[in-house]
């Protein structure tokens, strides 16, 4: 019997399941609602099942059925995708799909530039791009919903490949007008009574943290923040002091003051950004050329000042 359905058909599908609202997945596949509407009702025709039960108020719910019908369609369309991947490899072609991740703490600062690059170098790879803290992104590489993660060395399991693009040493972060402004370094001890204004994300506050357990110091948390653009400014307007492993090339908080960034004294070790991949014999083309593209990339734009390049 012939098949009467489309993969672009299945992939609409999977973003409304995922989305919950046909209105949220036509943001993200661009494609006019009412073509995602007669798509969905095309499958539910072919196959003969009601996939979603529609709601005036509250968008779309998945019937039982259109939830196993959701994990069978994204499980083809992933097949689909290797596809591509080996037809890449065959002909040596960077092209296909490519699920990028990137850690919150410095996407701002490096994730658009370098993706703008690499789509300019490689047409042929469509990029979707992920904006999570360490442990989301450690979890998506393990679901298999992004390719390869830019991130650091934070608490990656043994089933993880990493490869390393840039070391990065801790700094405190300061208004111009603190009394340790001026210091060429600044030990855990000379902070410990301070107010700290800590990002708190998941593993990254562990690391941050550890500058003082490892002295046996308990540092006077004042302030808690998820969002490191919050901290720069929390940081400027006088709420504390931060830490953080980037000094970006603008050293001016997101509402225009200025901060000094300090080295870290003691023994914390510096953090390694790079690139993080299931760890697996084979890497297609695409992030293969991905990872050598990390690398040029930093090295040309210098995003981070003088830390030193690694790999």
């Amino acid at each position: 019997m012939p098949l009467r359905f489309t993969l672009r058909q299945l992939e609409y599908f999977v973003a409304v399941g995922e989305a919950g609202s046909i209105a949220k997945a036509a943001e993200q596949v661009n494609v006019s609602p009412p073509s995602i509407s007669a798509s969905i009702a095309q499958l539910e025709t072919e196959f003969g099942v009601q996939l979603f039960v529609r709601k005036h108020s509250h968008g779309l719910s998945l019937t039982a059925g259109g939830r196993v019908f959701l994990k069978e369609a994204a499980r083809l369309l992933a097949d689909a995708d290797a596809l591509h991947d080996v037809a890449g490899d065959i002909a040596e072609k960077v092209r296909g799909p490519l699920a990028i991740g990137c850690l919150l703490t410095f996407a701002q600062i490096i994730l658009p530039a370098l993706r703008r690059r690499f789509e300019e170098s490689y047409p042929d790879v469509r990029v979707r791009q992920f904006e999570r803290n360490q442990g989301q992104l450690l979890e998506m590489l393990q679901r298999g919903e992004i390719d390869a993660a830019l991130t650091y060395d934070l608490e990656l399991s043994q089933d993880m490949a990493f490869e390393p693009v840039m070391q990065l040493p801790a700094y405190v972060m300061l208004p111009p007008g603190h009394t340790l402004a001026g210091r060429e370094s600044i030990a855990p001890e000379e902070l410990v009574d301070q107010p700290m204004v800590l990002l708190d994300l998941p593993f990254s506050r562990e690391y941050f943290l550890s500058a003082f357990q490892q002295k046996g110091l308990r540092p006077y948390i004042a302030e808690r923040t998820g969002d490191i653009a919050v901290m720069r400014s929390m940081v400027a307007n006088g709420f504390g002091y931060g830490i953080a492993n980037m000094r970006p090339l603008n050293t001016l908080s997101p509402d225009g003051k200025p901060l000094v960034f300090v080295p870290l004294g003691g023994d914390i070790r510096p953090l390694t950004m790079g690139i993080a991949m299931p760890n697996a014999e084979h890497r297609t083309q695409t992030v293969q050329a991905f990872i050598q593209h990390c690398r040029r990339f930093v090295v040309e734009q210098g995003v981070f000042g003088t830390e030193r390049v690694v790999g």
